[in-house]
């Protein structure tokens, strides 16, 4: 008997709306996914057709204007910002294209930053072995300005991934970088995945990363023009 597939992230009947001047503009509608855990889907679409809008929904980031989004059973849509800030501490990891490092801080000291917070007492002992694993040892000490676009990628992907997150949002992680770089920075960020297991939602309008993901949602205007496989609907959010 085949094992049924555990839900990870459902979100049903999305729509994400923003007050202009004249009234309203509608960024999302309709939109319904189901994510199983340890399944890596890609979110494709051009600049502004609402993907990297469905991620911040999606993360806890921001909160729909209609519909309910789950991640391992919980409620996101019902939640204070509080809340959902809890959820993304414990079980959720981020990759931007704009590194987002602190300037002020080792490529190390950012790396451990989050389990530090979280009060890992192995945060540096960590740290470094994800260092190693990036192929940055020789640069612990140095500060994102000292480093390379892409050396500042791979410090912010291991910061990622210290904390062992449950799901990983990728936002266009290799768009700031040249295409050699870039497709060192997927090859390591689908490696360390497979490692950890980990549930990967990546945001990219670049196809041929997305086929490297096992479904794929395409996106226009706001909404899905076509329907990915659909995880097993019979199984629980977990």
């Amino acid at each position: 008997m085949n094992k049924v597939p555990e839900l990870h992230i459902k979100a049903t009947d999305l729509a994400k709306r923003v007050k202009v001047a004249d009234g309203s503009l509608t960024i999302l509608h309709d939109i319904s996914l189901t994510i199983n855990r340890g399944e890596t889907v890609a979110i494709v679409g051009a600049s502004g057709s609402g993907k990297s809008t469905l991620l911040s929904l999606l993360a806890g980031l921001d909160t729909p204007t209609d519909g309910e989004i789950y991640m391992a059973g919980q409620p996101l849509h019902q939640m204070s910002e509080d809340e959902r800030a809890g959820v993304r501490a414990k079980d959720v990891g981020f990759v931007f294209q704009s590194f987002l490092l602190l300037p002020s801080l080792t490529a190390l000291e950012n790396i451990t930053l989050p389990a530090e917070l979280s009060g890992d007492r192995q945060a540096r002992k960590r740290g470094l072995a994800l260092l190693e694993q990036v192929g940055l040892s020789a640069r612990a000490d140095f500060y994102p300005s000292q480093l390379s676009g892409g050396e500042q990628q791979r410090v912010a992907i291991a910061r990622a991934f210290i904390t062992e997150p449950a799901i990983l949002f990728a936002d266009e992680p290799s768009a700031n970088l040249d295409a050699v770089t870039g497709k060192m920075i997927e090859d390591l960020l689908f490696e360390l995945n497979d490692q950890q297991g980990t549930t990967l939602v990546l945001v990219t309008h670049n196809n041929e990363l997305a086929v490297r993901c096992q479904r794929q949602y395409q996106m226009r205007s706001g909404s899905f023009v076509n329907s990915a496989p659909a995880a097993e609907e019979s199984a629980n959010v977990g």
